[in-house]
């Protein structure tokens, strides 16, 4: 398909999906009340179906299959690149991308390091493993999120029924799934944790999700503060604690070295972007470090302001447990300087365990906005 013809195609997808959503969420809003076990089974035809076509959205799980072949070859995917890795691997990663290391956790390279032991020297079944799994931890979070949420249909509608998070979770086939399964396993032992070591398992379980995707550290504060504000400071220290200790464990494996490409991937505007003119002007007047260092600065100021902004507009009944983390994942979306439509994975799963509505429209749209503003047209290898 031409490249124009296709980019057509994708955003119009984009744009249905968006509208088929919204069009769900209202209905049910005005009383519709499906089958919840119907709509799981369709949701789960859809992300099986697109499971198993050629990746959309991005090249990224090119880079998964790249840096799990360099890992699973007994290489340091957070020292080798893509491009030294060369061959049929190197040759599907996007060209922004063929010289840098892995920026993603060591859980992250152990699972691509399973895919790539089942796929050995050929890269299209190493994708296909990473998406086959990828699709069934996002099945896995709708099961939860059905089985732990205060509305079920509207987790199901939010979640496993969502064209629009479908094509953008499972067709570009991101980790950030696994992020939100984690996340909402964390959240939904959280909210019951009566004892010690209830809170030390809550901690384990973001750990890990902080071993997939640093990202993830957000939900460590947001489930530590609500604990803090209520005097819980031995509960505070269990989890962060157990956290700090998993992730130090899992970085100690591979070496301090992991976290360095983290610090060049956090000097990155994404365009369009809320910093992407404030990064242009401020390069042109201060230079590209000052203006990089008053980014940097700027952006989790303004983060955790809106943050707080949208945790008063939760409705009052929502559990702390729930609001605080949903009300910073959501507002780091909106204000990261780097901010991708399937980063919006964590905020849509944590949204889906409440029974209030507000949210979900704005959820949609901002999804919807971000994948047309980031879409490849359906060459995920070119992006």
């Amino acid at each position: 398909m031409a490249g124009a013809l296709s980019e057509a195609v994708t955003w119009g997808a984009i744009v249905l999906s968006c509208l088929g959503t919204l069009c769900m969420l209202h209905a049910q809003r005005r009383g519709w009340r499906p089958d919840v076990r119907h709509v799981f089974r369709v949701g789960v035809i859809a992300v099986l179906v697109v499971a198993n076509l050629t990746p959309v959205g991005s090249s990224d799980t090119a880079s998964y299959a790249a840096y799990g072949r360099i890992a699973a070859l007994g290489a340091d995917p957070y020292v080798t690149t893509p491009a030294h890795l060369g061959g049929a691997y190197a040759h599907l990663v996007s060209e922004s991308w063929r010289n840098t290391p892995s920026v993603y956790g060591p859980v992250a390279t152990w699972w691509q390091a399973g895919a790539a032991f089942v796929g050995g020297e050929r890269p299209w079944l190493t994708i296909w493993a990473l998406m086959l799994a990828n699709a069934a931890a996002f099945v896995a979070t709708g099961n939860l999120l059905i089985r732990t949420a205060e509305d079920p249909v509207r987790a199901a509608l939010l979640w496993i029924a969502n064209p629009l998070l479908i094509g953008v979770l499972v067709a570009g086939g991101h980790l950030d799934t696994i992020v939100a399964c984690l996340a909402v396993c964390a959240v939904h032992l959280a909210g019951r944790s009566t004892r010690w070591h209830h809170d030390v398992v809550v901690g384990g379980l973001v750990g890990l999700a902080c071993g997939v995707k640093i990202s993830a550290a957000l939900l460590c504060l947001g489930l530590a503060w609500p604990l803090l504000r209520s005097g819980r400071w031995r509960s505070a220290v269990h989890r962060t604690g157990t956290a700090a200790l998993v992730l130090a464990v899992l970085y100690g494996v591979h070496g301090a070295h992991a976290l360095a490409p983290l610090s060049a991937a956090s000097q990155l505007v994404s365009k369009p972007s809320l910093w992407a003119v404030f990064d242009h002007v401020g390069t042109t007047l201060l230079g590209p470090r000052a203006a990089a260092a008053t980014v940097s600065v700027l952006w989790p100021v303004l983060m955790l302001s809106l943050a707080w902004v949208l945790r008063r507009r939760v409705p009052q009944d929502t559990p702390a447990v729930v609001a605080v983390p949903f009300a910073l994942s959501f507002a780091w979306v909106l204000t990261a300087p780097w901010s991708m439509p399937w980063y919006m994975g964590l905020a849509c799963a944590l949204a889906a365990l409440t029974r209030q509505d507000r949210f979900s429209p704005y959820l949609t749209v901002t999804t919807a906005v971000l994948a047309l503003s980031h879409n490849s047209g359906g060459h995920g290898w070119t992006w």
